[in-house]
């Protein structure tokens, strides 16, 4: 017997070393991951929107309009000088309206028919060129305590009528009468602030020549109101 037999023999239970050698091992079956053309759909359609939006913002960064801005305060009524005004580069979108820089010319030596704030842009609708106060009217300033301003704001061109309320204690206060109250009818051209502390506004009025007079009467006697017309109404 030889001694690689024996050797063999000797231990039945073992396994020859010639079989105990690792053969190669098989990579691990990694399954294809299945595709869903859905999401694919849904990838592209967000690339491609990306892209748009992309586009769409790199447009309106480089489509500026030069315009004319205001550069300091300006009042209603008042004449527009070129010191008033400035130019600026900005990306105007369809509803904003302003006044061309090339046009800044055109608007020098018109009126303020709004009060204009620095930083603002200018719109052609604020600015004009006729006086606020027409030939054949006067300018009545009225004091409006709080509880007497309207809730709508008060704005250049609005239309209010002036009426005539009996004052207090007078022998007409407390009675009815079939008789309309006496108006006079009137133009806002420029309304105030609220003043600190007492919180009344001051509210200039272009009136007729031949009502001036009489609504200034009515507002110093403190038996003057102040109405908003009616939408349409003269």
């Amino acid at each position: 017997m030889s001694k690689t037999q024996e050797r063999v023999d000797k231990a039945p239970n073992s396994v020859p070393q010639h079989e105990r050698v690792a053969g190669p091992v098989a990579p691990p079956r990694v399954s294809a991951r299945r595709r869903r053309p859905g999401v694919i759909a849904l990838s592209l359609a967000l690339i491609a929107a990306g892209g748009a939006g992309v586009a769409v913002l790199l447009l309106q960064v480089g489509n500026r309009t030069d315009v004319v801005t205001v550069v300091r305060d300006v009042q209603v009524g008042q004449v527009l000088a070129e010191d008033d005004l400035g130019k600026a580069s900005v990306a105007l979108g369809p509803p904003v309206k302003a006044v061309r820089a090339e046009n800044l010319k055109s608007v020098v030596g018109k009126r303020a028919a709004v009060e204009l704030k620095p930083g603002s842009l200018l719109a052609p609708s604020q600015v004009t060129k006729d006086n606020l106060v027409k030939a054949g009217e006067q300018l009545v300033p009225i004091g409006l305590e709080p509880k007497q301003i309207p809730a709508t704001a008060l704005v250049p061109g609005q239309k209010v009528e002036l009426v005539h309320v009996p004052a207090q204690g007078t022998t007409d206060a407390g009675k009815t009468s079939d008789a309309a109250p006496q108006t006079i009818d009137g133009r806002v051209v420029k309304a105030s602030g609220a003043a600190p502390g007492t919180g009344i506004v001051v509210v200039d009025v272009a009136t007729s020549a031949a009502d001036g007079a009489l609504a200034a009467a009515w507002e110093a006697a403190g038996t003057l109101r102040l109405v908003l017309a009616a939408p349409g109404g003269k």
